[in-house]
């Protein structure tokens, strides 16, 4: 049995580490193939080297996130491996891409992270996995309210709750990641931001704006697209934002783990902020992992008015009977008997 598994960006590289070893703990061969959706080394080529990933076998380098330019590249490699599932991991335009490419190729889709939804449809990410849910075979949740939202919406394909692979990922590497510290002093917030919408110059002035006057100190990794705009449009930090480069999955997972707060646009973050006990504000008007606020573990400021953010800052506080959420840590594992049985 073959896997083609797809992927393109950051939280794809660390879900995919699980699931290929419990493909190949189950006998499973896999292929993998990176889209080059994220190219720069500090958000790719760090990722498999960090986490000791396999090499992908194709490396298409296209250096775009458009999915209609990566779709003839993927059925190619599709047509040369003839494989029994294509796998894709998320919502990106690399998973639509896959699933796409699948689709017309007769491969079944099997989607990891199937049935969320942020109910926002002004972001791509809701369209992808609406489009990605509907075609795919298999459908892979991470918890009961995603199978519950895909019977609702009537698809098609095979429902499963395995867990969410991101777990597995943390549990495996949080005792490393933290062997070494920090060297920040405590207390800080970590701050993300990289959203295409939070990144349009007013808009990300406005959120600068507001975060220079918290007056709380924050950790904040950069993302190449961010910096570009801060750059270009002279938005300066004031000096309780402290810039620093894009950071491996494992300097990431202790930097957060030792944080007061966790500030962000990124959706795997909050829930690695739940899984690591941090309060986290979420800078979307929405978010996917909905169980998160309904606990008040993670509160939404809409980036349209960012006014409410300092008070929610002074207000964040970890609800202590926060009970386990997305998973056991052995959703990989869950992963690959279903493919296995899907394929028999």
């Amino acid at each position: 049995m073959k896997v083609l598994s797809v992927v393109g960006n950051r939280p794809q590289f660390i879900k995919s580490g699980p699931v290929s070893a419990a493909l190949r703990e189950a006998g499973i061969e896999e292929v993998g193939l990176h889209t080059g959706q994220h190219w720069d080394p500090e958000l790719s080529d760090v990722f498999y080297e960090e986490l000791g990933l396999p090499e992908p076998r194709y490396r298409l380098d296209l250096h775009t996130a458009n999915a209609e330019t990566m779709r003839p590249a993927i059925a190619a490699v599709l047509a040369e491996e003839r494989p029994d599932w294509t796998l894709v991991f998320g919502d990106t335009n690399s998973t639509r891409a896959g699933a796409e490419a699948g689709t017309d190729a007769g491969v079944p889709v099997a989607h990891v992270e199937a049935g969320l939804r942020s109910g926002d449809l002004s972001m791509p990410e809701e369209h992808n996995r609406i489009a990605v849910d509907a075609s795919a075979a298999l459908l892979l949740c991470p918890d009961e309210g995603s199978r519950e939202t895909l019977i609702g919406e009537g698809v098609p394909g095979q429902i499963e709750v395995v867990g969410d692979v991101m777990r597995d990922a943390l549990d495996l590497f949080l005792p490393i990641a933290t062997r070494t510290p920090p060297s920040y002093r405590k207390p800080y917030a970590v701050l993300t931001l990289h959203r295409a919408a939070n990144t349009e110059p007013d808009q990300l002035r406005r959120l600068i704006s507001e975060l220079n006057a918290t007056g709380f100190t924050f950790v904040f990794p950069i993302h190449p697209r961010t910096r570009r705009v801060l750059d270009e449009h002279g938005i300066r930090l004031a000096p309780t934002l402290r810039p620093i480069g894009p950071l491996g999955y494992l300097e990431m997972l202790a930097l957060a783990a030792g944080a007061s707060r966790v500030v962000t646009d990124s959706g795997g973050l909050q829930k690695e902020a739940y899984w690591l006990g941090v309060p986290c504000i979420t800078l979307r008007p929405s978010t996917e992992w909905v169980d998160t606020v309904r606990l008040g573990a993670n509160v939404l400021v809409d980036p349209a008015d960012p006014s409410p953010l300092g008070q929610a800052l002074s207000d964040a506080r970890f609800p202590d009977d926060a009970p386990p959420l997305y998973g056991d840590g052995h959703a990989a594992e869950r992963v690959a008997a279903s493919l296995a049985r899907g394929h028999g």
